[in-house]
């Protein structure tokens, strides 16, 4: 439904992305992922990083279109290597607190649009938002929460967060609504959601009418709070 699964870069579907150039900061495994997802997606993606290991395994398997050498605690280093003409630049030294913040204060001082980071604790979310950063990500927690989700409520297929408190789901019609008409089950009383396609997975009717009846095997594309979304049957 969402196009290519980049589940764990929820960050990139808040934006409608108009930019074809993206820089990366930090290659470890969450850096590298971005990189050789966004490459695969071809866009024009500089990668960075301070250690020169790092940087070759970047070089040797070609998951960025130029990759850099340098310490982006230093501004002068950022400008000179292009880092400030950027719309989007993310920050992945995760476990680096100081390289982390310091890096980050840079890029939004440097007139950077957009700064997405990434965050290792709780604390650390906190200090990012506070030197500026647009964007906070905590991979491990957001991938805690969707297998939990994957878990308890397997028939929700994909989901994506406008909000702490509101979603858009893709869910399995549950077996209580099959054979049922939008208009008898008047799921925005009922639940308080709102269906905004409804068909095979492959195939979706994009904001289907009352008449329209939900069949076994279909999906269903609801928008409504968390809450509301999590009363639905299985």
């Amino acid at each position: 439904m969402f196009g290519v699964n980049l589940s764990s870069f929820n960050f990139l579907k808040n934006w409608q992305v108009e930019t074809q150039q993206f820089a990366i900061i930090g290659l470890g495994r969450f850096g590298r992922a971005v990189c050789a997802t966004l490459h695969h997606l071809r866009y024009d993606v500089l990668a960075v990083d301070r250690e020169e290991k790092l940087v070759n395994q970047a070089l040797n398997d070609r998951i960025a279109d130029r990759v850099l050498c340098l310490d982006t605690t230093e501004p002068s280093a950022l400008q000179e290597a292009g880092l400030f003409d950027f719309d989007i630049v993310i920050v992945a030294i995760g476990n680096y607190l100081a390289e982390s913040i310091i890096t980050t204060l840079n890029l939004k001082e440097g007139g950077v649009k957009h700064v997405v980071a990434k965050a290792s604790s709780e604390v650390h979310v906190k200090l990012l938002k506070k030197v500026g950063a647009d964007r906070v990500v905590f991979p491990e927690r957001e991938m805690g929460c969707e297998l939990a989700r994957s878990l308890t409520r397997p028939r929700i297929l994909d989901q994506f967060e406008l909000d702490p408190d509101r979603s858009i789901v893709e869910i399995a019609v549950p077996e209580k609504f099959t054979g049922k008409t939008l208009a008898e089950l008047d799921l925005r009383k009922s639940y308080g959601i709102s269906v905004l396609a409804v068909g095979e997975e492959n195939n979706l009717k994009i904001n289907p009418g009352p008449g329209e009846r939900l069949e076994k095997g279909q999906v269903m594309v609801a928008l409504g709070s968390n809450r509301d979304l999590d009363r639905l049957p299985l």
